[in-house]
Formats: structure tokens, C-alpha cells, sequence
């Protein structure tokens, strides 16, 4: 198996897709974009602070307004430059930027990603399966984002650390249902249950896994929430 490669803690000035951005902060960082041409869409509770001249409007996504986190629905919403903004995700962790060509797509666990470019469709798929409600933290709905211009960033967050590693093809990896943050949408992902003890020791419950098998990314990350944010 590859090893996991820490992914960079701390970023600043880096440029990309027309954006200029910087990941600021230790304990709680914060994503710090400068704003031109390229417009970037969010969440709209993960906005930390912004530029006066900065334009917020609704974002229109379709099937966006289905979703729910804590029992409200999301709204996504649009920031327009020239000016500066910042983004939390109000927990402890590590914030960095994924960078897409184009046609290029990411899967993502659901409520991890702070900002994505303009360039970027946005879409999401039900997890199904009890192991996975059970078992998965936040992980009932899968994120996915489609690069359809040139190229664009995808800044996601991470609790704990964030680790990448890269999977050859039919290389495999089991990884606890919460510890797993993003992957190419080429690795594909099963739930397996094993069981612990025989059935004299059935009390002793069972381990619950999400089997990755390859080619291609896998983020994971060290610490997970062990309960669900309002599906």
C-alpha cells in the first residue's frame, strides 16, 4: 500500500484558475481568497468575513436547496471580486485547495468543502445502505464536483490532518466510514462489515470499514465526527 503523504498545512500567495488564495491559521485556519475575475460559490454559514465591495448573491444550483445540515436547508451563494474574503468551517483541522483541469471531477464527503471556483458544476449523490447511516458520521451524502472550464480549485476542510494517497489500479485500502474526506471518482467504495467474535461472543459487535479499491486518490483524515449533522 502507498503511504499516506501529509498534505501542505499552510499556503500563501499561491494563484490559480484566476484566484489568488492563502490558507492562514493553525488550530481553526482560515481560507483568505483575493477576488478578480473568477467568481467562487460556498455555504453560506462558512463565510468568516469579506471586502465591503465584494457582491454576495444566490448561487443557482440544481437540487442544492434538497439538502439540509442541522435541520435547515443549505444555501449556496455566489461572491463576486475585486476585493478579499475569508472562510471557516468553525472546527479545528486543516484547510487546503484541490486543484481540477478541465473535465477533471472530485467526490467529497459531504459538509467538508468551504469554496469552489465558478468553473466547477457541483452535484451530490445519496450514500445508500444502514452500515453507512449507522456508521459514516456525516457521510450520508456524496459531494461531487466537475471541473467545466480549463481548470478551477475546490478548498476543502479536513478535521485533524488531511492525508493523500494514491491507489494503483485494484490496490486496496479499508478505512474507518468517518476517516475518509475525498477520492477520484475512478476509486470505487464498498462497506464491509466483519463481525467480532463467534456467536457465543456476538456481543462483542462487529467493525465497520469503507473498502477503497483503485486507481486513483484517496484523502483521509485524522480525526472525524462520530455523529450526523442533520441529514
Amino acid at each position: 500500500m502507498p503511504i499516506p503523504v501529509l498534505k501542505p498545512t499552510s499556503v500563501h500567495d499561491e494563484m490559480f484558475a484566476g484566484v489568488t488564495y492563502h490558507v492562514e491559521g493553525e488550530l481553526v485556519p482560515v481560507l483568505h481568497l483575493e477576488l478578480n475575475q473568477m467568481s467562487v460559490y460556498f455555504e453560506h454559514h462558512i463565510l468568516l468575513w469579506k471586502d465591503p465591495q465584494v457582491q454576495i448573491g444566490l448561487k443557482k444550483l440544481a437540487g442544492a436547496f434538497k439538502r439540509v445540515i442541522s435541520g435547515m436547508p443549505i444555501v449556496m451563494v455566489q461572491a463576486a471580486g475585486p476585493g478579499q474574503l475569508g472562510f471557516s468551517r468553525d472546527g479545528a483541522g486543516h484547510v487546503f485547495g484541490i486543484h481540477l483541469q478541465g473535465n477533471q471531477s472530485l467526490d467529497v464527503r459531504e459538509h467538508q468543502w468551504l469554496a469552489a471556483t465558478d468553473s466547477l458544476d457541483y452535484t451530490f449523490n445519496r450514500v445508500k445502505g444502514f452500515a453507512n447511516i449507522m456508521f459514516s458520521g456525516t457521510g450520508l451524502f456524496i459531494d461531487t464536483f466537475t471541473c467545466r472550464g480549463p481548470e478551477g480549485i475546490l478548498w476543502l476542510h479536513g478535521y485533524g490532518n488531511v492525508f493523500e494517497l494514491t491507489l494503483a489500479p485494484g490496490q486496496q485500502i479499508d478505512v474507518e466510514p468517518g476517516g475518509w474526506i475525498y477520492k477520484d471518482p475512478t476509486v470505487h467504495m464498498e462497506t464491509i462489515v466483519q463481525q467480532l467474535g463467534t456467536s457465543i461472543f456476538a456481543s462483542a459487535g462487529q467493525l465497520v470499514f469503507n473498502r477503497f479499491t483503485g486507481p486513483g486518490r484517496l484523502g483521509i483524515q485524522s480525526m472525524y465526527l462520530h455523529f450526523t449533522e442533520g441529514n
